[in-house]
């Protein structure tokens, strides 16, 4: 992973960003003019009421869409300045996704899924990179599995190490414990928080879960497209004081 890159300077940067969705006749505004920089090696939690604009804003951080109006600078690159194309290679080589619902293929092997991204990325495979990924994560005695033949605690590790596969700098996770029970989200995210500890990988997960939310360092609070707060804590659930409560984005 490129350290270098995850010491100086933002990762993110949003400007007066606002995403416009037209319904109609109805204008819906689900994110209105957000500020937001965050620091290479963070993990931070996005939390919110469902229709608060916490997953468009996450879809905006993973480059699967783009602001209505405002700046995106990752890594200090202007996106919403880049061509599609531009965007969607950006996407594949600095962004890691991790879903609720896994997004795995069924008719493939945990070791292929894995090794997808390689191929829309470079044309081509790396089956030793995967088989790394794997282990990384703990499953590389079920490289040979389907995702049918495999918990959802495992399928959802499976995921974590695709999104690992081309070295991303940013792994964003959208309810990544969503559909496991207690003890495989709790594994999870010790997973997750691992990756960050260890290998300074930036993390932000989108959750509704107060005890996952409560073990990230920062927890960004959104409401009615707004960031409503922005609190610092020590990961173990209790704020350091370091808290705008007055934030609106």
């Amino acid at each position: 992973m490129a350290a270098t890159e995850r010491t100086t300077g933002a990762l993110v940067e949003l400007e007066g960003v606002s995403k416009v969705y037209e319904m109609g006749e109805v204008e819906v505004r689900a994110l209105d003019r957000v500020d937001l920089c965050v620091a290479p090696g963070e993990y931070t939690a996005i939390v919110g009421p469902s229709g608060s604009g916490k997953s468009t804003l996450l879809n905006l951080l993973g480059c699967l869409d783009l602001p209505t109006e405002g700046t995106y600078r990752l890594r200090g690159e202007d996106v919403t300045s880049m061509s599609d194309r531009r965007i969607s290679r950006l996407r594949g080589a600095e962004i890691g996704f991790v879903f609720q619902n896994y997004s795995l293929l069924n008719r493939a092997t945990a070791l292929q899924n894995v090794e997808m991204p390689h191929y829309y990325l470079k044309g081509h495979g790396n089956r030793k990179r995967a088989q790394e990924m794997l282990e990384l994560v703990g499953l590389s005695d079920r490289a040979k599995h389907r995702p049918t033949e495999l918990s959802g605690g495992q399928q959802q590790r499976v995921a974590v190490a695709r999104a690992l596969m081309n070295d991303p700098i940013l792994l964003l996770a959208d309810e990544p414990t969503g559909n496991l029970d207690s003890h495989s989200g709790q594994a999870l995210i010790e997973l997750l928080e691992r990756l960050n500890t260890e290998q300074g990988l930036t993390v932000i997960v989108v959750t509704h879960d107060p005890d996952i939310s409560a073990r990230a360092r920062r927890i960004i609070h959104v409401q009615d497209g707004l960031i409503v707060r922005d609190e610092q804590q020590n990961g173990n659930g209790q704020g350091n004081g370091n808290t705008d409560e007055n934030a609106t984005g």
